[in-house]
């Protein structure tokens, strides 16, 4: 297993207790039937809208969290499955979390300096973005933050599955860099046996040639791996990003 190196500044986002169970199949995207260690089967809100290539094997072990909300329809949640290389991180709400919390804390070196953190912002009538940091009246830099979950021969990949919405976060990212902002790209990698990060040219090319363009156009990607147990989950060490894809694309 690749270890990553403990972030020791940050206490990370500590998990509710967990319930350990077995992973009997995932289907129609956001159920996953489990079986628990007790033997009951029961249903999780499985938090992840990707295909989830490399980490939704049926028989694997899984952690849920139990959520005795009287409007939730499912009680539990999946978190994490087990990897023979790693824990996976499978509920894309971590993430954002993670991120804001991090930068808030001054975990992420990249992105030092600003004095205030909003999420969730609003940049045109159709689209938001995750994060929107500022320092003073005209200093902005715009972050929109994805979950990566695929890595194969120590690769990470994104995306798992194709993403309009996600070239659409791209080109919002490139506009926001021409009006004179900074603009941020952040791939969560939420396991930690990835070396390196590239574009999942073979499930998504146009996402793909999308984050090339804007790479070009001052757009930044920034990478980092997860520390991740069954306590918590911290923000790991950056991830180096390359693009295997041979051919050159427009």
């Amino acid at each position: 297993m690749i270890k990553s190196k403990v972030n020791t500044n940050s206490k990370g986002l500590f998990w509710p207790e967990l319930t350990p169970g077995t992973l009997v199949k995932r289907y129609k995207r956001f159920l996953a039937d489990v079986r628990l260690n007790n033997g009951d089967l029961v249903t999780a809100h499985c938090a992840n809208s990707g295909t989830m290539k490399e980490c939704s094997e049926p028989g694997r072990p899984v952690y849920l969290s139990f959520h005795d909300n009287p409007k939730r329809k499912l009680k539990y949640t999946w978190e994490m499955i087990k990897m023979p290389t790693s824990l996976v991180g499978v509920n894309t709400m971590v993430p954002n979390r993670l991120v804001k919390k991090s930068i808030e804390e001054g975990l992420v070196e990249q992105l030092k300096g600003y004095e205030n953190v909003k999420a969730e912002v609003k940049v045109s009538d159709r689209s938001r973005l995750d994060l929107l940091l500022t320092k003073g009246e005209e200093e902005k830099c715009f972050v929109e933050i994805k979950n990566c979950t695929l890595v194969k021969e120590e690769i990470a990949y994104f995306p798992d599955a194709v993403t309009t919405r996600g070239r659409k976060h791209l080109v919002e990212l490139q506009k926001l860099v021409k009006e004179g902002n900074r603009g941020i790209i952040f791939f969560l990698v939420q396991r930690m046996d990835a070396k390196a990060f590239s574009s999942a040219d073979h499930i998504d090319l146009e996402y793909g040639k999308e984050l090339r363009k804007a790479k070009r156009n001052g757009v930044e990607i920034i990478v980092y791996d997860v520390v991740i147990d069954l306590k918590r989950i911290i923000l790991g060490k950056k991830i180096p990003t390359i693009f295997q894809l041979a051919a050159k694309l427009p």
